[in-house]
């Protein structure tokens, strides 16, 4: 898939800087493990499709669509400085960024020609994309104030991202995409929730300058950290209400780590990420894919979780006399 991103960098970056930048992010991106091209390529898969030189191609463009976001969440968040989009003139970084669009313009131009779905696949990936960046902007924007408010937008920010993935890959298929007919719509957006709370809590835990709670976010666990944060732990509403700097509330570091054993929020935000998994379960065993396809997706997006879950309820269990 490295080479496939690469071949395509080369048809449309020919200035030679740009195209040295372009490749040095797109080989970051590679070292770390990935699933956004498999999954495009399962669901092509299991709708019927068959391996070809377009779904080659529509599975690196998937990753350099991801990649491109990832940037741009990175720049938002100024919380990665290792990253080395983030090391070199943002200039630079934002070209990089209009070029990946200019890539992925032309490629589903190109993917278009491949397609059995009825709707354009421009249209089509640009509603995605354009419903996942209207999640992120209810991120960033700080205002999220109940569970409801999370769940609707990590649908949108996370959701759309799998149904992109793997509608990338079944457009190309027999049946021409994925249809909410199906339900993997609801399969997509739960399997984003379901994604978007492990990071949140693994954030939670690792306690430094890029954690959540020193950034002010405010995801599922957090909600209910300062729900009922008033009498246990008031720093941390205060922190949150701009009371208290940042230097005071990390004095705090151990009470609040304490907080979060004690207050309930890992056990609550691990029930809800259990429903969804359950929902998504049996959404996915409606689907009308095709073995052994069909488990092979479920393995990549849904497999780590539920390995996971069952493992700490099995350990749960064994705790108890």
């Amino acid at each position: 898939m490295l080479q496939e991103m690469l071949r395509i960098t080369d048809d449309y970056a020919k200035e030679p800087e740009l195209n040295r930048l372009m490749k040095q992010f797109i080989r970051e991106k590679a070292a770390d493990h990935s699933i956004w091209s498999e999954m495009t390529i399962a669901s092509c898969l299991m709708f019927g499709g068959d391996e070809s030189e377009a779904l080659y191609r529509a599975a690196a463009l998937t990753e350099l669509i991801i990649l491109t976001l990832d940037i741009v969440d990175d720049l938002q968040d100024r919380d990665k400085d290792d990253k080395s989009w983030m090391q070199c003139p943002e200039a630079f970084t934002l070209n990089a960024v209009l070029a990946c669009m200019a890539v992925g313009i032309g490629e589903l131009a190109q993917l278009q020609r491949h397609s059995r779905s009825d709707a354009s696949l421009g249209i089509q990936v640009s509603r995605m994309l354009a419903r996942s960046i209207s999640g992120q902007q209810q991120d960033i924007g700080g205002r999220l104030e109940t569970e409801e408010d999370y769940i609707r937008m990590v649908q949108e920010k996370s959701g759309s991202l799998i149904r992109l993935a793997c509608f990338m890959g079944s457009s190309l298929a027999e049946d021409g995409g994925l249809g909410t007919e199906s339900g993997f719509d609801e399969l997509a957006d739960c399997i984003g929730i379901i994604a978007q709370i492990e990071n949140d809590l693994n954030d939670l835990i690792r306690f430094d300058l890029k954690n959540d709670l020193v950034q002010k976010k405010r995801t599922l666990p957090i909600l209910y950290m300062l729900m009922h944060c008033d009498e246990e732990f008031p720093v941390l509403r205060q922190y949150y209400e701009s009371a208290l700097s940042r230097d005071y509330f990390l004095r705090h570091k151990a009470a609040c780590l304490d907080f979060i054993d004690s207050c309930g929020c890992v056990e609550y935000t691990r029930v809800i990420q259990s429903l969804y998994l359950d929902r998504a379960e049996s959404l996915w065993n409606g689907l009308p894919a095709v073995s052994p396809w069909k488990e092979a997706w479920k393995e990549l997006t849904l497999g780590p979780f539920a390995g996971r879950l069952a493992m700490e309820n099995q350990q749960a269990s064994a705790r108890i006399p």
